[in-house]
């Protein structure tokens, strides 16, 4: 049974249809232009038949995004940017994300509850997807309406459901996606877009967040925050007033001409499709405690990297994977750079040319093709030449950029992008913390660098974003100066098409997730730095 205060609420009457009538939070209004779909149509979206009680539906992983990219909780800090590596045998997320949709009035506190139930839940992979980001483009005569404050942003008709669909589909599939940015001064959408992941919950607020038989199919869990409309109105001059620039006559306008009719009309009514009501907005904890309780009970937690590596130990090596040939000259360099006594230098000295070795051997598995040259001697010679379009190397930092200088050296203006990937400490979770990639990777070959690789976590990560911008997974090509057989497995039962190329696997890693016999912490030993006590191999360590 409902506990109190957080109780679902019987269906209202519906309200008498009239004139459609909406407002954007804090922006300028008035009667929306004739819409494209009857009225009947647009009541037929608003009120969907309740869905009959059927069984909990499995629900996943997937990876993150929001403002601020960290949310620092009194308990923990919460990552709104990147994505856990949770990913199935066919290098898919092994598990749909759980979404929580939000709606309520405009300035009930549908963002202020949404930070309560993150913090509460206590998960470190949190998506925030508000609905303010899907306005529609306007027409210049919308534009002119809008500057005079004569154009209704509070209509159903005002947002592109298209483009929320199908974002929300593909963040509960684990993908990346590409989130307008609306600017709420000129009433437009810049023209830069912003990249989110998915996440163990994503969480979706908005006024109509409720207003689509499509997009409620999506969502999980439906809450409608009940607030006041006195302390709705006072929220919103303050908010309208204080941080977009807006008059007290203005906004009072807005109100009462756009904001209140369109929540009799279009808000209040979807209340009957929530699961969970919470009056008083953020101020009930009670109701609060009852949806993270809910929460809690669909969610699985899952360390599918270290499943996934356990489940292989004893297979042979796949296939995918190519090993330097273990020539004196190899061993010998392998024996100066995992002797702890080496100094700095020759341990650099050493690295670099294992790493230019490392790469004129991966170099070897690019596709080529036959061609005929003419000599200086005016023969024609019988040669082969690349036949993909551009070679791009992407280093995982901070690592993975020490063999960029090597690349460089053989592969002529080479493209050159960089992800920085941490493990969290407490966590054991890798972490995408940065992501530069230079523009049209998805037709490169690409080369993805890191010296060390112990439980394949991060480079799982790092082939997931690869994939993620559409490079195709036989295009990526993981190098690695010492790889553990873990990570080696699991990297190849994910990812079955990439190729694994490393001058030496060892077979074991330690419970701190260090290669043994292993060659220290690569990134330390090189640039000079103190490992923390708590190192892995895999990445750099990142405290929270």
């Amino acid at each position: 049974a409902p506990s109190p205060g957080a109780s679902v609420e019987a269906p209202p009457a519906l309200p008498p249809q009239g004139p459609p009538y909406a407002s954007v939070p804090g922006d300028q209004v008035s009667p929306l232009l004739p819409s494209s779909h009857s009225s009947a149509e647009s009541l037929d979206r608003l009120y969907p038949p309740v869905a009959p009680t059927r069984p909990p539906r499995k629900r996943t992983t997937s990876q993150c995004k929001s403002e601020p990219p960290l949310l620092r909780t009194s308990k923990r800090t919460i990552y709104t940017a990147g994505r856990p590596p949770w990913y199935n045998e066919h290098g898919a997320q092994s598990k749909e994300a759980f979404v929580i949709g939000l709606g309520g009035g405009s300035a009930s506190g549908k963002t202020t509850v949404a930070r309560m139930i993150i913090e509460a839940l206590d998960v470190p992979w949190v998506v925030l997807l508000s609905m303010d980001s899907f306005y529609k483009v306007l027409t210049k005569q919308q534009q002119e309406q809008a500057a005079h404050n004569d154009f209704n942003f509070d209509h159903p008709d005002a947002f592109d459901f298209d483009l929320i669909i199908a974002t929300l589909k593909k963040l509960k599939q684990g993908k990346s996606v590409k989130i307008p940015i609306y600017d709420f001064t000129t009433h437009s959408r810049k023209k830069e877009w912003k990249t989110l992941y998915g996440a163990n919950v994503i969480i979706f607020e908005g006024i109509m967040a409720f207003a689509d038989k499509e997009l409620l199919k999506l969502l999980d869990l439906k809450i409608f925050v009940d607030t006041d409309s006195d302390i709705r109105l006072v929220r919103r001059l303050r908010r309208d007033i204080s941080e977009r620039g807006r008059d007290i006559e203005g906004v009072i306008k807005q109100y009462n001409k756009f904001v209140k009719p369109a929540f009799d009309q279009y808000i209040q009514p979807t209340l009957r499709l929530a699961d969970i009501v919470v009056p008083r907005g953020s101020g009930n904890t009670v109701a609060i405690d009852l949806i993270v309780q809910h929460v809690h009970s669909q969610l699985e937690e899952v360390r599918a990297a270290a499943a996934l590596a356990s489940a292989h130990q004893c297979h042979p090596l796949p296939r995918t994977l190519s090993v330097l040939k273990s020539t004196p000259q190899v061993r010998g360099m392998h024996t100066i750079i995992r002797n702890k006594e080496t100094s700095r230098d020759e341990f650099i000295f050493y690295s670099k040319r294992l790493m230019r070795l490392l790469i004129e051997h991966a170099l070897s598995f690019l596709p080529f093709q036959s061609c005929t040259v003419q000599t200086p001697q005016g023969q024609d010679y019988e040669g082969r030449t690349f036949s993909g379009k551009q070679i791009t190397g992407v280093s995982i930092l901070r690592a993975g950029e020490t063999m960029e200088p090597a690349l460089r050296a053989v592969c002529k203006d080479v493209r050159i992008g960089t992800i920085l990937i941490q493990t969290n400490c407490y966590t054991g979770e890798p972490e995408l913390h940065y992501l530069r990639l230079p523009k049209d990777i998805s037709e490169d070959h690409v080369i993805l660098m890191d010296c060390t690789v112990s439980t394949g976590a991060a480079a799982m990560m790092a082939v997931r974003v690869l994939l993620d911008h559409d490079v195709p997974e036989d295009k990526i090509f993981l190098l690695s100066l010492l790889m553990a057989e873990m990570g080696v497995h699991s990297v190849a039962y994910a990812f079955p098409q990439v190729k694994i190329i490393t001058t030496a696997v060892d077979k074991k890693v330690n419970d701190l997730f260090r290669i043994i016999p292993g060659i220290g912490n690569f990134g330390d030993r090189y640039f000079g730095t103190d490992a923390p006590p708590d190192w892995s191999d895999d990445e750099d360590t990142l405290s929270t």
